[in-house]
């Protein structure tokens, strides 16, 4: 018996989509990607083994499934309504799966859109930064129509490890928006347990074993907090998209008449960052607006 694999279009190849993209090329699907700047895209097709399109409307003509995951809210609406974007370029039955933090507001647009166009769309962010990016054990929230995520799921087992269905469209994106308000909390958190660390003469590497199997114990301080004490802040998720995703929870939070204090006051220091230069830095940065 003769299996034929699904086309893959894969639209965006940052920090992040390079390698998940480059887990589905290595899982043996054709993959096609396309990159606004086209050297980046270029530049993967012998590293992982993808073909690189100079526009979108080459890369998903013929695709079975299209992964999208860009910037910002402007660059989702350019790539997916655009006279070249996704939901005119694709082919009819086509699920298109965007992995953007973006607004869910603009994910149920899209997915109404789509329907338009017969073009089947979710919207379905991540969590877990280039590491779980690089690693394949990204957390995955997912939001559009139920038989088009057990369709995709196996897609989905390929880059992450803890893959949930929450909803119809816009699931995906409100529980992202959960997930960055705890993030915030969780961040600056770790960053102020150091730079106190530091101020009363502890050993910060010692604190952080001392407090990292107990109730304070997260994702950040074993994964975020080494990159601190090693003065490493490449960014495996950026300042300037942490400051665009905290904006996003802020007005979705203003709109329904919830203060999320925390998430707000997270929000001031970031924004501190970026009027100091270091939009480009990993979020685990922070440490250095303590410093000034």
């Amino acid at each position: 018996m003769i299996i034929i694999m699904k086309k893959i279009a894969w639209i965006g190849v940052g920090v992040m989509g390079r390698s998940m993209a480059g887990h589905l090329a290595r899982s043996g699907y054709d993959v096609r990607v396309y990159n606004r700047t086209f050297e980046k895209a270029k530049s993967l097709e012998d590293e992982i083994g993808v073909k690189a399109c100079a526009s979108i409307g080459q890369a998903v003509t013929d695709a079975d499934y299209i992964f999208s995951i860009v910037g910002y809210p402007k660059d989702v609406e350019e790539i997916y309504l655009g006279d070249d974007g996704i939901i005119k370029q694709a082919k009819k039955g086509a699920l298109a799966v965007d992995m953007t933090t973006s607004s869910p507001a603009l994910a149920n647009e899209l997915y109404h859109k789509g329907k338009e166009y017969g073009v089947r769309i979710m919207d379905t962010p991540v969590s877990g930064g280039d590491t779980g990016a690089k690693n394949a054990t990204l957390s995955i929230m997912a939001g559009g129509d139920k038989e088009d995520f057990d369709e995709i799921l196996p897609l989905f087992s390929i880059m992450g490890k803890n893959i949930n269905y929450m909803g119809g469209a816009g699931s995906g994106q409100h529980t992202k928006a959960a997930n960055q308000i705890a993030l915030a909390g969780a961040t600056a958190a770790m960053i102020e347990a150091i730079v106190y660390a530091k101020k009363v003469g502890l050993n910060p590497e010692k604190m952080l074993s001392a407090i990292a199997s107990g109730a304070a114990g997260s994702w950040q301080i074993t994964n975020s907090a080494p990159r601190v004490l090693s003065n490493d802040f490449a960014p495996g998720f950026f300042i300037k998209h942490f400051v665009k995703d905290m904006e996003i929870v802020k007005k979705e939070a203003d709109s329904c008449g919830v203060k999320l204090e925390v998430l707000e006051t997270v929000l001031g220091l970031y924004r501190d960052m970026v009027s100091l230069g270091y939009e480009n830095d990993g979020t685990q940065g922070l440490i250095q607006r303590y410093l000034k």
